[in-house]
């Protein structure tokens, strides 16, 4: 089962909405602010719930496209976003959007480092953008997750990618119980467990389902994010690292003469 799917399954069963999102999202697009949106037309590729397509929605876009490739995030995205007139959420394959010259901000927050063919992904989003449009990316970083890469990756790897999602998600709460314990009783030195101290266990038990299920996860250094996002028609090109030192946020700007 391919990534996107499986993630369908989480979506469908996390699908409301919590108001720390607005706090991860607004980390995640740094150094863009809800002001950057309003009146703006505006694409998520790769949705899943809807949550951070509600966000600008919230601060006054335009309009903002939303899409996923699985039926049950679609459904849920559409719940999620159900208020806004000004909404769409359609059901569409990254590698086969064919928006061109359209959107003044186009994002994908935890989606690029899930793909087989990244390179194609990115080059399909930047079309989608206006010349001097903006591009948006959070992925995950090597840097500060190697522990990750090191003890987590082989078992997601291995054998949860493999297994069914509902043993998936019980399995994890052999990880979620004692992690939640740790954020909660313990000095943590580490930021994004710092982060993750203020999170109801719901929301760390997704977490930690979430790194357990896909079969594709990268985790790119920065050297690494650099050479992948340089081969698109991006100028400007930023690599920044969140607050939190967990992954990297990439924002470049559609070359005005890349039409």
């Amino acid at each position: 089962m391919s990534s996107e799917k499986r993630f369908g399954y989480e979506w469908n069963k996390y699908s409301f909405m919590n108001s720390v999102y607005e706090g991860q999202f607004k980390g995640w697009i740094y150094p863009l602010t809800s002001g950057d949106f309003k009146g703006k037309i505006v694409l998520d590729a790769g949705c899943g719930m809807g949550r951070n397509s509600y966000w600008p929605l919230n601060w006054g876009a335009e309009k903002v496209v939303s899409f996923d490739y699985d039926k049950r995030s679609v459904e849920a995205a559409r719940k999620v976003l159900s208020k806004f007139s000004n909404s769409e959420v359609m059901f569409k394959s990254i590698y086969e959007i064919d928006w061109r010259n359209y959107f003044d901000i186009t994002f994908s927050i935890g989606v690029i480092h899930h793909l087989n063919n990244p390179s194609l992904a990115i080059d399909n989003l930047v079309k989608s953008l206006k010349p001097g449009g903006v591009f948006l990316a959070w992925v995950y970083s090597l840097e500060g997750n190697e522990w990750i890469v090191r003890f987590v990756n082989p078992i997601r790897k291995y054998l949860t990618s493999k297994l069914p999602l509902a043993l998936v998600h019980l399995l994890s709460y052999f990880c979620s119980v004692p992690l939640w314990i740790y954020i909660k009783f313990f000095n943590k030195k580490n930021e994004y467990l710092k982060q993750l101290s203020d999170f109801k266990f719901w929301h760390i038990h997704s977490i930690v389902f979430d790194q357990l299920i896909p079969d594709v996860a990268n985790y790119w250094s920065k050297k690494e994010i650099a050479e992948l996002f340089n081969k698109s028609e991006l100028k400007d090109l930023r690599v920044i690292r969140p607050k939190n030192n967990c992954g990297w946020t990439v924002m470049g700007v559609k070359n005005s003469y890349f039409l």
